[in-house]
This record gives structure tokens, C-alpha cells and sequence, in this order.
């Protein structure tokens, strides 16, 4: 028997692309639209009912946009994989998407061979970036982290549950931001306090009345 085929539910407010995306997918053998959503709070809404295997998501939307779908969507547990499809690559609309969750970052200016691609990889857990994408966030992990001033309240939650034993994936679960995210916020942490490990971190934290010890 063949594979099943990959489930997708396609979010866009202007429903000319919804329809052209539909069609185009129509014509695949192993992709099958299940549903679209018109805004995040429709998303969210359809992706808990119908359970896609891939959620196409655009950013700008009203009501609810993409980004606080795709926050929604890992609070409620949902399984699939966010792509991101939009017209958008500027640094305010890329970070908070992957730092949300999103498997993948595409421009709408993508082939429909590399958007079914695309959506091929996010189904099997990798990770798809638009090259202009994938160029902006290699420039913001060039960047040298912070070396002095006060820690910012995300890196206070982030050595908050490091202190608290939380593990890497533990800290991004419960703050809903990726795994690497995480380390960015802990490498910023190192360098503020001038330690070079997680345990160090902590006791100068604590040394430094940032972090109150339990009982307190």
C-alpha cells in the first residue's frame, strides 16, 4: 500500500492564495489539503480539530496573527509542524516565528516544487529556511553576545529553571521558545556574569541577589 499522504492545513487571510495553494496541491500524489483557516485564531482552531500533519502559516493576519498561532499551537501540544509561508523576511517577523516553533521559514516567491519540498522535510522533522532567512539568522548568531549590562527578564526566566534543574529542552518547553533560543539566552547569561558554565552561572546569580534560594 502507498504511504499515506501528508495532511496540511493552509492558513492565509486572502483566500485567492489559499485557492491557488489548494489547487496546486491538488496535483500532488502524497500531499492532501484537510482544511484552511483564514487568521491564527481559526488556525488554531482547525489544527486541534482536524490534526494536519503540516500547518502552511502566514505572518500578518488579523485577529490573531502567526506567530501567537504558532505559540498557541505548542501550549496546546499540537504534533504538526508549522511552515512558515509569507512575504515577509525582516528580523521582526523571522526571530519571533522560529523562536516560537516553526519547523521552516519560506517566501511566497518559492517554487511549488520547493515549497512541496518544503513541506516533504518539515513532515519528516527537518528544517526549511528561504536563503535570505537562513543569511539573517547566520548574521544574528555572528553577532557577539552582550558582555556587559543587566540581564533582560528572558534571560532571568531562562536561569531561573536552569536553577531549578530544567534541562535545555525543559526551559524552551515550558517558555515556549526553540531549544537554540535557549542556549542563545545562556550564552548571553555567561557572558554578563563572566562564567563559562551553567552551574557558575547560578551560584553568581544567586551571589548577586538575581536569583532568590528557596525559602526565601
Amino acid at each position: 500500500m502507498p504511504p499515506e499522504p501528508i495532511r496540511v492545513l493552509i492558513v492565509d487571510d486572502h483566500p485567492v492564495v489559499r485557492d491557488g495553494l489548494r489547487g496546486m496541491f491538488d496535483r500532488s500524489d502524497d500531499i492532501q489539503v484537510v482544511g484552511e483557516a483564514a487568521d491564527g485564531r481559526e488556525a488554531v482552531d482547525r489544527a486541534l480539530a482536524l490534526g494536519p500533519d503540516v500547518v502552511l502559516m502566514d505572518l500578518r493576519m488579523p485577529r490573531t496573527d502567526g506567530v501567537s498561532a504558532i505559540r498557541e499551537l505548542a501550549a496546546r501540544n499540537s504534533t504538526a509542524k508549522v511552515l512558515v509561508l509569507t512575504t515577509y523576511d525582516t528580523d521582526s517577523d523571522v526571530l519571533p516565528a522560529i523562536e516560537a516553533g516553526a519547523s521552516g521559514y519560506l517566501l511566497k516567491d518559492a517554487s511549488p516544487a520547493e515549497l512541496q519540498r518544503a513541506i516533504r522535510t518539515a513532515h519528516e522533522g527537518g528544517t526549511v529556511l528561504a536563503p535570505s532567512v537562513a543569511s539573517l539568522l547566520m548574521d544574528q548568531i555572528r553577532r557577539p553576545a552582550p558582555s556587559t549590562g543587566p540581564l533582560s527578564e528572558r534571560e532571568l526566566e531562562v536561569l531561573a529553571l536552569i536553577a531549578k534543574g530544567r534541562n535545555n529542552r525543559e526551559a524552551a518547553k515550558e517558555l515556549f521558545i526553540s531549544e537554540a533560543t535557549v542556549k542563545t539566552h545562556l550564552m548571553h547569561v555567561y557572558a554578563k556574569l563572566e562564567v563559562n558554565d551553567r552551574a557558575a552561572a547560578v551560584a553568581a546569580a544567586y551571589e548577586r541577589g538575581l536569583l532568590q534560594p528557596k525559602g526565601r
